[in-house]
């Protein structure tokens, strides 16, 4: 399939949105100072807002020759959401109009962004098609957040979040395993927790923290950091999963980071959860963990 979109690499998206056609409004992400996140640094990743006239056309490009078979589409790059509401709504007109085929609308967002959007404006959106909002947390502890230069806190996170839900926007929130390093595991597992319950949000996945580029630039801000062995890091799953009050959340464990593969809704399925982490605390031998070479980004 010949997309008549441009894209600027290396491209990003979730893992649940690999069927997705991705459709960058942005190049980058608009904050960029995490230490932990590798994801915007490459010098053409610079940020920067798409001109709307080559947003709208690659629209209309991809819908004449696709149109009838485009079901999902996910807004690219880091933080779609930056963009002014107007704009963002002539986007969602137009895919309407051009692919109407499309089923979800989805992109990442970050709470700075929506800190900035009222309840109203995002409600327009969702009735535009934006249906799912995927907002990287991180932690639910402000030490650690500062640590690693997020830009936020636990009640901006919370803020954000409650304004998605009360928008009616599907809600997949993130949490960086093992990111408070040992000195902060217990805090970071359990703020995490407390943001969560706070938020109830829909969907909520966790991965480990890794630094494929070295942790120079993330040790900078965190010298204290100690990563978390293999089982530090389940240790911190089960005291996190342990913690958790969710009425109905989809829960996904399954990044190729994570050791343990964990999937259930919460909380529902929290005992079976917590049987399986348990078990691999104690018996990590024959917990079917995934092994290190398989592991990564």
């Amino acid at each position: 399939m010949s997309i008549p979109i441009r894209y600027v690499e290396p491209v990003f998206r979730p893992p649940s949105e690999a069927d997705s056609l991705i459709l960058p409004v942005t190049d980058g992400c608009s904050w960029n100072k995490c230490t932990f996140c590798e994801m915007y640094t490459a010098p053409q990743k610079a940020f920067r807002a798409r001109s709307e006239d080559e947003v709208l056309e690659s629209i209309r490009k991809t819908g004449a020759r696709y149109g009838d078979r485009i079901r999902r589409i996910f807004l690219a790059d880091g933080d779609a959401l930056v963009l002014p509401t107007r704009r963002l709504l002539n986007i969602l007109e137009t895919i309407r109009r051009e692919m109407p085929a499309v089923r979800r609308v989805s992109s990442y967002c970050l709470a700075r962004n929506l800190a900035k959007k009222t309840v109203e404006e995002l409600r327009a959106l969702r009735e535009a098609g934006l249906s799912l909002a995927y907002l990287g947390a991180e932690s639910g502890d402000d030490v650690v957040l500062a640590r690693v230069n997020k830009g936020e806190t636990f009640d901006s996170t919370c803020e954000a979040l409650d304004k998605l839900g009360s928008a009616g926007i599907t809600r997949s929130v993130m949490i960086l395993n093992g990111l408070g390093g040992q000195v902060f595991s217990e805090q970071h597992a359990d703020n995490s927790a407390r943001l969560a319950n706070a938020t109830q949000p829909e969907y909520l996945a966790t991965l480990v923290v890794s630094f494929p580029t070295g942790e120079a630039r993330f040790r900078a801000d965190f010298p204290e950091w100690e990563p978390l062995d293999q089982h530090g890091l389940i240790a911190e799953m089960e005291r996190f999963l342990s913690q958790l009050e969710l009425r109905r959340t989809v829960f996904r464990s399954d990044h190729a980071s994570n050791w343990l593969v964990l999937k259930g809704t919460l909380g529902a399925e929290k005992d079976r959860l917590l049987t399986q982490v348990r078990a691999a605390l104690a018996d990590p031998e024959h917990a079917h963990l995934r092994p290190a070479w398989a592991r990564g980004l």
